[in-house]
Formats: structure tokens, C-alpha cells, sequence
């Protein structure tokens, strides 16, 4: 598995409104310069790669090294406006992660989705959560989901999780490729633990069995109604 590390102390409130503006504004040109000259999918994967994306909160003006940079830096591009470059910010922390699935719906028809590629969109971003907070056991609840898509499909997903008892927070990232064998491009956190880890490629023997044991369980049980 491949991964980056980055000190996320766990940070509340929120960034200066007079910031967030000027973020917005500087997160939708330096999107566009490089969704121009390098392409949406490279733009995707320069987001799902840790250490420009911490690179660009900082360019952004959020140089704080903190769980704030995700939803912030995150919350900055899906409000400025990037569809118009082909790409699609969907999502975001708390409550607003839910709404992934009918974002979807309604830039469907701007991005000419077939009803097939948006169900199969609405499914992966179902499937990254339930890795990051369920195959993927690691004591961080998920609590931030950003879904970003450009005009032909590719995606990538931000996700991050925080552990109220270490005040930490760990950071997600997927790029384009969905897997439960090693699927992600990186995991950051600063604080190392000892999770219970069923997307490593070595445990796959064992994932399946307990998937079997699931299926016969849930068999005895309709058997038994």
C-alpha cells in the first residue's frame, strides 16, 4: 500500500471568511491553468495525490497543517465553480457528504451521463465510505466525503476520518480505480495504529470467509422466518 504522511491535528472552527474568498478565487485559476494545460483527468490526479494537495492548500493561503486544510481546500473548489472546466465537486463534510448521489443526478445531464454511468458513479461513491469506515477498521470515524468527477467519468475521492481520543485526523485518497485489494492512492496521518485491515491484498482469503460466514447467516435466517 502506498503511503504518504502528513500531520493532521484534529482543529475546529472555521477558516476567516475574508480567506475563504480569496481561496475560491485562487483555487479556480491555478484549477483551470492546470485543467488547460495538463487536462481534467491530471488535475484529478494531482488532487488524489497527497503531497500536492497539501501543497496546494498552502498555496491556497491555508498553510496550517491540520484537518482543517481537507475540508477547507475541498470546500473551496466545489465552490468555484469548476464545471465549467469540466469538472464536478460534489459533496463535503459532515451532512453534505450524504448528498453525493443527487449532485449526481443533477450534473448528469451537463456532463451527458448515460442513466447506467451515474448509477455506476452513485455506487462507487457508496462503496470508498464504506471501505474507509467499515473493510478498513482503523479507529478514525469518517466524517468528511468529497466525490470529484470530470465530463468523461474518472474520479477521485478526498475522504477523512477523526479520532476524538488522539485528536488526530486521517486523510483518504482514491483515484479512478476501485478495488478492495490495496485500492488506495494514499492514507495520511501522522499517528501510526494498528488497524484492522481487510483491503490488504495478503487478507483477501480471509475477507471472503467472512463474507461466506455473512451469506450463511443471512440463509439459516431467512430459512428460519
Amino acid at each position: 500500500m502506498i503511503t504518504g504522511i502528513a500531520e493532521l491535528p484534529l482543529h475546529y472552527g472555521k477558516c476567516p471568511a475574508w480567506l475563504f474568498k480569496r481561496m475560491k478565487l485562487l483555487a479556480r485559476e491555478i484549477s483551470k491553468a492546470i485543467i488547460m494545460e495538463y487536462g481534467k483527468k491530471e488535475f484529478l490526479e494531482r488532487l488524489s495525490d497527497p503531497y500536492f494537495f497539501q501543497s496546494f492548500g498552502c498555496v491556497l493561503g491555508f498553510d496550517g497543517h491540520s484537518s482543517g486544510l481537507t475540508t477547507t481546500v475541498c470546500g473551496a473548489l466545489k465552490e468555484a465553480s469548476l464545471q465549467d472546466y469540466g469538472i464536478a465537486v460534489l459533496g463535503g463534510k459532515g451532512k453534505t457528504s450524504r448528498k453525493v448521489p443527487s449532485e449526481l443526478e443533477k450534473i448528469a445531464e451537463e456532463f451527458s451521463f448515460s442513466y447506467e454511468r451515474t448509477k455506476k458513479l452513485k455506487r462507487i461513491s457508496k462503496l470508498v465510505a464504506k471501505v474507509d469506515s467499515s473493510c478498513l477498521q482503523d479507529g478514525f470515524d469518517l466524517y468528511h466525503h468529497t466525490f470529484i468527477v470530470d465530463e468523461k467519468g474518472n474520479w477521485a475521492v478526498i475522504q477523512q476520518g477523526m479520532n476524538e481520543s488522539t485528536q488526530y485526523a486521517r486523510r483518504y485518497h482514491w483515484m479512478n480505480s476501485f478495488s478492495f485489494d490495496e485500492p488506495h492512492k494514499a492514507i495520511c496521518c501522522d499517528k501510526k495504529v494498528k488497524p484492522l485491515n481487510l483491503v490488504d491484498k495478503e487478507v483477501g482469503e480471509t475477507r471472503e470467509a467472512m463474507v461466506e460466514i455473512v451469506r450463511e447467516k443471512a440463509y439459516l435466517t431467512c430459512q428460519i422466518c
